[in-house]
């Protein structure tokens, strides 16, 4: 359709500079600095304000990870000389908690948006020819926003599955679990992913018999099998229950009432019974039924928005960042997005291609990891020194009590320059940054080793671990 017809067809068409689908990191970040400049920017958001890491995922998951996390040292605090009466969890008061920490970041969000004179409106957006959106709102009313740029920052959402029976247990997803007000009796997570390892930790240390399913022989399968098994134990030390290499072959039940899991585990059917039923399974993006195809925006064959390393699409002047543009699924890369998206419209040619992608677990320990661990190292043919050190080996952690996991770095073998780095212990992703800093720069891993760092801190850690690299 032209812009004459489309025009023509929708005269009532509000028109913008930018109009921005979703308001996730990138979206948001992206139209506050657009807006700024003196462009009028519209930002489409269905519910969420700000995206799902204020409201849905990042930050209310570890805020319910730290209550979590305080419940245990309450728990074990006569190990630190306090005493302790009778105690008991309250999941409405820990939820309440969470509740006011998204309301309080959400009014910083609007404030955000009045300051940057940007349009927030809010409704359900979709294409209704090439960068022009209908956006439907609650109360059924229409407008018809036409931008000479757009961006889509759509996100993705909890996979369910189609395995027989799942999707009538009405299965909890990170979402539903956010909002418990109570300790559930038997928890049972399927998938041993982040989401779901983070989840079962915290609800054991709420009170809950957590049992957690993968399918894979291993936790977090695509890291090194070090990690995996130091995580096992973790977990299964504060009880948790774990099965690997498991088939989910049907579900029974309702979540929050009463399921039954029929699994196989070696060629044996097996069935798990508990309270509650989480699904921690994989993401699917929010790109289907939003008219991208009267757009001219083409698709994955997994549903991602085809971009380039620019974040453009196959449209002209349509942008797309975030988790709906297949990026790596975290925050801080769909932040990066933006950097990326703003710098192309402004005329410049910032790429996507070879940026470090640092990511965390906040278990407790923490796994926080950045370049490559020893598997893709192997896979890739890449040689390399290895350097491991124990966290016990750090000073800092005697004081806290905190001494399990390690820390290891790949070097060259050829140059002194860091390959990978990852530290599964207390504090573990403060320490990624200076490590992060050293490889950006292409710095040799021995400006790390002749630090001096203030004592006792986590980051003497790092005069260790690289004091033990092996020579060349």
């Amino acid at each position: 359709m032209s812009e004459e017809n489309t025009l023509n067809q929708y005269p009532d068409t509000e028109e913008y500079d930018l109009v921005v689908l979703g308001s996730g990191a990138a979206g948001k970040l992206i139209s506050w600095t657009l807006g700024k400049k003196g462009m009028k920017i519209a930002v489409v958001e269905r519910q969420y304000v700000g995206g799902a890491c204020p409201n849905i995922a990042c930050l209310p998951s570890k805020n319910i990870i730290h209550s979590a996390k305080v419940a245990n040292y309450v728990r074990q605090s006569e190990s630190f000389g306090i005493t302790k009466e009778k105690w008991q969890i309250d999941m409405s008061a820990v939820r309440e908690r969470k509740r006011r920490m998204v309301t309080d970041l959400v009014n910083i969000h609007h404030d955000l948006y009045k300051q940057s004179g940007v349009d927030l409106i809010m409704g359900e957006g979709q294409f209704v020819a090439p960068k022009t959106l209908s956006v439907k709102s609650s109360n059924g009313g229409v407008r018809i926003l036409k931008g000479k740029r757009i961006v889509i920052n759509t996100g993705t959402h909890a996979a369910i599955g189609t395995t027989p029976g799942l999707q009538d247990a009405n299965p909890l997803t990170h979402v539903e679990a956010l909002e418990l007000n109570l300790v559930p009796e038997h928890f049972i997570i399927l998938g041993g992913g982040f989401v779901g390892i983070e989840f079962a930790q915290a609800m054991r240390r709420f009170g809950s018999k957590v049992t957690l399913i993968e399918r894979n022989g291993s936790l977090i399968h695509r890291e090194d099998d070090d990690i995996s098994e130091e995580l096992y134990n973790v977990l299964s030390e504060e009880g948790v229950d774990i099965i690997t290499s498991a088939h989910i072959v049907s579900v029974e039940g309702k979540s929050g009432q009463f399921v039954k899991i029929n699994y196989m585990q070696k060629d044996m059917t097996k069935v798990i019974e508990g309270s509650h039923l989480m699904v921690a399974a994989g993401r699917i993006p929010n790109t289907s039924g939003i008219g991208l195809e009267l757009a001219g925006i083409e698709v994955t064959r997994h549903g991602y928005i085809k971009v380039n390393d620019r974040l453009e699409t196959t449209a002209t002047d349509v942008w797309a960042a975030g988790e709906c543009a297949g990026s790596p699924h975290f925050t801080h890369i769909s932040e990066n997005d933006f950097h990326v998206v703003v710098d192309n419209i402004l005329g410049g040619n910032k790429v996507t291609t070879g940026r470090q992608v640092p990511f965390c677990m906040f278990t407790d320990p923490e796994l926080a990891r950045i370049g490559l661990s020893e598997k893709e190292a192997q896979e890739q043919g890449v040689a390399y020194r290895l350097a491991k050190i124990p966290f016990g080996a750090i000073l800092r952690t005697r004081t806290l009590s905190e001494t399990k996991g390690f820390m290891k770095a790949l070097v060259d073998t050829e140059s002194d320059r860091i390959l990978g780095f990852c530290a599964f212990g207390v504090e573990a992703g403060e320490l990624l940054a200076p490590v992060q800093v050293v490889m950006s720069a292409q710095l040799p891993y021995t400006i790390l080793r002749d630090m001096i760092f203030s004592h006792p801190t986590m980051a003497e850690g790092l005069n260790s671990l690289f004091g033990s690299v092996p020579a060349r």
